[in-house]
């Protein structure tokens, strides 16, 4: 039976500020009495006062089922209606800059109006959210103090090995700091289904309700990652919890601080499937590794740099890649203008080929809109397909068309189950290629529509509304 993936609200976060070549520190195993009593507490001195705890207040609208909806439908009668009501939410951050520059997860903070935050000294803030990074669970607030605050360095997470020990401080079940020890349990982890971008650190510290958005630090008191959800039936912690790698959380914190705000990730211009084990042979690899090329955008930069379909990349920038996740991590990882050393098999042959990373394009325009008036899509927020929305979205990187970005609360569409990811095919009868062409659409529509639609798992559904 499979564990369901319970969010904690903790956060652990983690930035490198070595060299991702800088020599790894010197390990061994305890050889005597006097070393098995040695203590975390200065560890724990020293990073505690940069570990946060974040108190979060909002008011959403929650869908209210009336009797009259099976009658009326919802549209243009009594259904559809909404009410208020207000949302709590606890978690953890860590201060990354003296200024004030506050991590934590996008759950936590996620459609809330107010949040506070709230030092290990007990000093309090309101703070501004600067950044909010779905596609990660990262958001970067901002906190504003007459001094300058205790903040943790980086580490540099490429370089963390299994059996690495960890400490993870947050505020599990908003009972007050708490510090936990284990271990690295395994690196790279994917599969997972938290964020867009699975590659995740696992320990074995523990990790609960709370904690989402607290410190995963290493030994020498730097930030390894930001704790971010755990496995559990329970709901309290089983020793598996997952951490978003200090290196990505670094990448989104310089977007927030130093970047403008606008999150761009380079891309390499190419999608690529898991190798297992019948492909493996097939390919004439000795293990099922690597990420197999499936799709190529033309003239992008994997292209440009020579790289065809079917190619295996079994290394980016000298860190081995064993399945696709593990291809876009690491391309979510560098510069936009990147020129990274790419290693990959063809015909048994390995290459090694330089690609210059870029932005993806946005060709067509997203022509970002929110529909209105009398209409089943009202309250929908659509936007036009291209390389950079479908990357965002993760979708294939040649789809057209028209997507669907956000569903409003309570909006017509929404109750039938359309929301971010969905395809808008066609209306009445029509082909919908761009968000112009959808607008026509609605908007002549006679007595009702008829809306073919296609579900982000590629179902195909037709809906028959009447006025």
């Amino acid at each position: 039976m499979r564990l369901p993936i319970i969010v904690t609200i903790a956060a652990a976060v983690l930035f490198a500020v070595q060299p991702a070549a800088a020599q790894e520190a010197e390990r061994f195993v305890p050889q005597d009495s006097v070393q098995l009593k040695a203590s975390f507490s200065p560890v724990v001195k020293e990073v505690a006062p940069a570990v946060v705890n974040i108190y979060t207040r909002g008011v959403v609208r929650q869908q209210v089922r009336s009797p009259f909806d099976e009658f009326f439908g919802g549209f243009g009668g009594f259904g559809g209606m909404t009410r208020e009501r207000v949302a709590q939410s606890l978690g953890s951050g860590v201060i990354v800059r003296p200024e004030g520059i506050v991590v934590t997860n996008n759950h936590v903070v996620e459609n809330m109006s107010e949040i506070k935050v709230v030092l290990a000294d007990r000093r309090e803030y309101s703070a501004q959210v600067l950044l909010t990074d779905p596609q990660t669970d990262i958001a970067i607030l901002r906190i504003e103090s007459d001094e300058p605050l205790p903040f943790l360095e980086f580490a540099n997470s490429d370089v963390a090995e299994v059996g690495d020990i960890v400490l993870a401080i947050g505020n599990p079940f908003g009972v007050g700091q708490t510090v936990t020890t284990g271990i690295v349990s395994a690196l790279a982890r994917t599969q997972v289904g938290i964020t867009d971008y699975q590659f995740f650190i696992q320990t074995d510290a523990a990790i609960n309700p709370g904690n989402s958005g607290g410190a995963l630090v290493d030994i020498d008191g730097r930030l390894l990652g930001v704790n971010s959800a755990i496995y559990s039936r329970s709901g309290g912690s089983n020793g598996i919890g997952f951490a978003i790698p200090g290196n990505l959380v670094r990448q989104v914190v310089a977007t927030a601080v130093d970047g403008g705000g606008t999150i761009m990730r380079p891309w390499i211009g190419a999608t690529a499937r898991d190798i297992d084990g019948t492909m493996a042979m097939a390919l004439g690899l000795d293990r099922p590794s690597g990420a197999l090329v499936s799709q190529l955008f033309a003239g992008g930069p994997a292209a440009q740099a020579g790289i065809r379909e079917g190619d295996v990349i079994i290394a980016i920038d000298g860190q081995d890649i064993v399945d696709s996740d593990a291809m876009r991590y690491r391309v979510a990882t560098k510069e936009a203008d990147a020129r990274v050393p790419v290693v990959y098999l063809r015909d048994g042959n390995q290459r090694t080929v330089n690609v210059r990373l870029s932005l993806p394009p946005e060709t067509p325009a997203r022509d970002e809109t929110l529909i209105g008036g009398e209409n089943p899509f009202s309250g929908l927020k659509v936007a036009n397909l291209s390389p950079a929305v479908n990357m965002e979205l993760s979708r294939d990187l040649t789809d057209t068309g028209v997507v669907v970005l956000d569903a409003s609360q309570g909006s017509y569409a929404g109750r039938f189950g359309i929301g971010k990811g969905y395809k808008i095919l066609s209306v009445n009868g029509t082909e919908v290629e761009t968000v112009a062409q959808l607008k026509r659409a609605l908007a002549d529509s006679g007595r009702g529509w008829i809306i073919q639609t296609q579900s982000p798992r590629g179902q195909v559904s037709t809906l028959r509304i009447n006025r």
